[in-house]
C-alpha cells in the first residue's frame, strides 16, 4: 500500500488511480477513502486521476495520539499533495473533509489547487453559539462522543441510518451499505473519532471560506439529518466568492453513495467548466 509520512512520523494511507488531471478527494467522520469509491471509479474511467487519502487516526493511516485537530489534518493533505507534487487539483471534500478542503486552502492558499468542491460539509461551522444561532447544540455533539466512548460499534451501525436517509418513510434501505459504513468506522481508532468531533462541530471556517480563490461547487441536500443545510451549505455559498451552489432535493448527508449518478454527473460537468 502507499503512504506518506508526515513531519512527525505519522504515515497517511493513499490511493493514488489514473493519469489525467487531478481530482483529490478528503473524506468524512468516522469514514476512510473507501468512502468515494464511486465518485472515483467513475472519473478514473472518464480520464481523470483520482486520489484519496485516509485522515490520520482514520482507516489505514497511523492512530497517532498527537495531531488529531484541524491544523494537522490540512497539513497532511498538504502532505500528500506535496509528495505527489499534485498541480491544478481539484479539492473536493465531504462532511468533515470539507472543512479539511478548506482549512488546507486557508493554510496553504491555492497554488495546488485548481477548483474546489464542498458536499454536505460543515462550514462555517455547526456549534449553536450567540453568533451562530441556527447552528446544533453542543449537546448534541456531546452525545455523538458518548456514542462513540460507550459502544462505537452499536453506535456506527445506528448513525448510518439518518446519515443516509433509510430512516425516512419508504426509504429503500441497504444493508450493505450500513455495513460498509459501520466496517470504514471501526477501522479507525477510537481516540482519533472522539477527538475530531470537536474539529467537524466547533472549528470556525469562516475566514477559511474568504480565502477561496477558486472556481467552487458547493453541494447540499436538502434533506440532510447530519449537517443541516441551513447552517451549513446556504451559508457557506454566500461567504465563498463566486460559489456555484446546487440543492440536491431530498438529498441525505450520504448522498454520494445513494445518489452517486446524480453527485458523479454534477461532479463531471464542474470539472469539464
Amino acid at each position: 500500500m502507499s503512504y506518506v509520512t508526515t513531519k512527525d512520523g505519522t504515515q497517511i494511507f493513499y490511493k493514488d488511480w489514473g493519469s489525467g488531471r487531478p481530482v483529490v478527494f478528503s473524506h468524512g467522520w468516522p469514514l476512510n477513502a473507501d468512502a468515494w469509491d464511486a465518485q472515483m471509479l467513475f472519473l478514473v474511467q472518464k480520464g481523470f486521476r483520482v486520489i484519496a487519502h485516509d485522515r490520520r487516526g482514520h482507516g489505514r493511516s497511523d492512530q497517532p495520539a498527537q495531531g488529531n485537530d484541524m491544523d494537522t489534518y490540512a497539513d497532511d493533505l498538504a502532505a500528500v499533495l506535496d509528495a505527489l507534487d499534485i498541480q491544478g487539483a481539484t479539492l473536493v471534500g465531504h462532511s468533515t473533509g470539507g472543512g479539511e478542503v478548506a482549512h488546507y486552502i486557508g493554510r496553504h492558499g491555492t497554488k495546488r489547487v485548481a477548483k474546489a468542491v464542498l458536499i454536505g460539509a460543515v462550514p462555517p461551522i455547526m456549534i449553536k453559539s450567540e453568533t451562530n444561532p441556527g447552528g446544533l447544540p453542543k449537546e448534541v455533539f456531546d452525545g455523538i462522543r458518548k456514542g462513540v466512548a460507550d459502544n462505537r460499534s452499536q453506535f456506527f451501525q445506528e448513525l448510518a441510518l439518518p446519515f443516509f436517509g433509510f430512516n425516512r418513510p419508504g426509504a429503500k434501505v441497504s444493508q450493505g451499505t450500513i455495513d460498509s459504513f459501520w466496517a470504514q468506522g471501526m477501522t479507525g481508532g477510537v481516540l482519533a473519532h472522539y477527538l475530531c468531533v470537536k474539529e467537524f462541530s466547533e472549528v470556525d471556517y469562516t475566514e477559511d471560506l474568504k480565502k477561496i480563490d477558486v472556481p467552487t461547487l458547493i453541494l447540499h441536500g436538502d434533506d440532510d439529518q447530519i449537517v443541516p443545510i441551513d447552517d451549513a451549505g446556504a451559508l457557506s455559498a454566500k461567504i465563498v466568492k463566486n460559489a456555484t451552489y446546487k440543492v440536491i432535493k431530498g438529498g441525505a448527508h450520504g448522498m454520494c453513495v445513494v445518489r452517486a449518478d446524480e453527485i458523479n454527473a454534477e461532479l463531471l460537468a464542474f470539472l469539464n467548466t
